[in-house]
């Protein structure tokens, strides 16, 4: 079965470099990804929470997953978390089947928050890792390049259709949800790894321009505005403020995006 490139439609297998990914540069992840060996508890294994997927959001691939279809398949998926068949690989496969040799990791917790699925990841490490630190599998190989400060993605893979619908391509009703897989460049906006399982993001501005006629005289005025939203990188900001403006009918642009100095809002 062929994969689907981001223009075609039809039925494959569906990769999408969309999930998130794992900042090094967080100082949630310090603990985990940039410690020494020597300081690292080697006991406790290496997990981490992340965004999965999003149900009626655009990914970079121009694709919809609808909230009835991907509700579906995480709860067709929550039935093989239970039964411990949650296993995904390093890298992606062009391929429906998972091989047992690039196994890495294993999805252990799902949830719902919004429109947004949730999920705990634990990656499967050697005895050997966590006593002398040697790479001997793809679970090792994993938390070794996180550890040094590689940037990971968090990808899902499945098999069905997709339809066109306006601008974008949306999935069909035979769509089978296979894995997450660890990849090393995300598309989808949206998450990335985090070790706390409260963590709801930062604050960012984002400044924006876009074209506006004016009530009286309907010439086209260009306003600039400033808004604070919510999200855990600039890629997921930029990704809610594009939502915000679909069907904007004149043209508009983001300018601008940054973290805020703003840690809490009161509403």
């Amino acid at each position: 079965m062929r994969v689907l490139g981001p223009q075609d439609i039809g039925k494959g297998i569906l990769i999408e470099w969309d999930a998130g990914y794992v900042n090094p540069n967080d100082s949630r992840n310090a603990d985990v990804i940039k410690e020494s060996y020597g300081q690292l508890d080697h006991s406790k294994p290496f997990e981490f929470y992340a965004v999965l997927q999003k149900f009626d959001t655009p990914n970079r691939n121009g694709r919809v997953y609808p909230e009835k279809i991907l509700r579906r398949e995480a709860d067709r998926y929550g039935e093989a978390i239970k039964k411990g068949l949650s296993i995904s690989e390093l890298n992606h496969p062009e391929s429906s089947l998972i091989d047992l040799d690039r196994v890495s990791h294993l999805i252990t917790e799902m949830w719902w928050e919004g429109d947004t699925l949730m999920g705990k990841i634990k990656l499967l490490t050697s005895p050997g890792f966590h006593q002398t630190g040697v790479v001997s599998c793809p679970g090792d190989q994993a938390a070794n390049l996180m550890r040094q400060g590689v940037t990971m993605g968090v990808s899902s893979r499945g098999v069905g259709s997709l339809a066109k619908k306006g601008e974008r391509n949306e999935v069909q009703e035979d769509f089978e949800l296979i894995c997450f897989d660890l990849v090393s460049s995300p598309s989808t906006p949206g998450a990335y790894l985090f070790l706390n399982k409260d963590d709801k993001g930062k604050y960012f501005v984002a400044k924006l321009q876009y074209d506006l006629p004016d009530d009286n005289s309907g010439k086209i005025k260009k306003i600039r505005e400033e808004k604070l939203v919510k999200g855990y990188n600039v890629t997921e900001v930029e990704s809610k403020v594009t939502k915000k403006f679909e069907g904007f009918p004149h043209d508009w642009r983001i300018t601008a995006c940054s973290e805020s100095k703003i840690d809490e809002v009161y509403e």
